[in-house]
């Protein structure tokens, strides 16, 4: 109505016509003032609402830019308290080109060519309930200008929490060794924990198995030339690769361990959703199993 009315006004003001009304009659028969005929209308509340709901999507979509639809409605809708249905997602994020980030992953070789005792998988028969039932454990490398650095992770299998992790320009027993020192400090051992990894030198050398067997702790290993076995753990690496290596660049090996770093125990552990524990980050499912446990 303002708007036929602003046109109105516009079209008397560039001509004589007599039959046109004058602002100042309009004004009369409208009940408004001058100053209320020509300001601009106030946006809709559904406009800026949409508005709102886009800048919270977008803003999700950036913060973690290789989150695809599904994690971002989860973020926006339980998390941020904003009802968004998929199809609005996904609508936003091609108009506003903020489409994942994803790159190919290196392929990580173990060596298992060694004379070292392998054990039999147990993992493959446990059904967990809790976390401290089962540790994965798996190594990869991460690429630097010049050479290349090591990475050495344990996981909950339950919670997917990364429990234990050494990164150094060395790759031997010293730094799986590191990793699961590390784990047993922050989760303690009960008598019933697997730890479970493939066959390669770092877990089959006496100086691992023999800290595992100290501990209490059953030794699982994957079954030759199976690389679903350990398909959690590896999971894992991929996700650490696509989620944080690929997307930097590494001066040395200092700086890797503190970009990694932040990524698993801030990034990793307490924020990133995973579709597995009901869109929750790790900590946030132990947590909330916490919680469960004592009411």
């Amino acid at each position: 109505m303002v708007k036929l009315i602003r046109t109105e006004t516009k079209v008397h003001e560039q001509s004589q016509t007599p039959h046109r009304l004058s602002v100042a009659r309009m004004c009369r028969v409208l009940g408004v003032t001058r100053a209320d005929l020509y300001r601009q209308p106030e946006p809709r509340a559904s406009a800026v609402a949409d508005k709102e709901m886009r800048e919270a999507i977008k803003t999700v979509a950036l913060e973690i830019p290789v989150y695809g639809y599904r994690r971002v409605v989860a973020e926006v809708s339980r998390r941020r308290a904003r009802r968004v249905n998929h199809k609005r997602v996904r609508r936003v994020m091609r108009e506003e080109n903020l489409v994942c980030r994803r790159r190919k992953r290196f392929r990580v070789t173990t060596d298992s060519r060694h004379g070292f005792q392998v054990y039999p998988n147990l993992a493959r028969q446990m059904k967990l309930t809790h976390i401290n039932q089962l540790w994965v454990a798996d190594i990869t490398y991460v690429r630097l200008p010049k050479g290349f650095c090591y990475l050495a992770a344990i996981l909950d299998a339950f919670s997917r929490r990364v429990i234990g992790w050494s990164l150094e320009s060395y790759l031997d027993a010293e730094l799986s060794i590191a990793a699961l020192r590390m784990a047993v400090a922050r989760r303690g051992v009960n008598t019933a924990l697997v730890h479970h990894s493939d066959r390669g030198v770092q877990y089959a050398c006496t100086a691992y198995t023999d800290l595992l067997k100290e501990h209490g702790i059953g030794i699982s290993m994957s079954r030759t030339g199976n690389p679903y076995d350990n398909a959690q753990a590896e999971r894992f690496m991929r996700t650490l690769k696509e989620e944080e290596v690929y997307l930097s660049d590494y001066d040395d090996v200092r700086e890797a361990r503190h970009s990694i770093g932040h990524f698993l125990e801030d990034v990793y552990n307490h924020k990133r959703l995973h579709s597995a524990l009901g869109y929750l980050p790790p900590a946030e499912f132990e947590k909330s199993l916490h919680l469960t446990t004592n009411a």
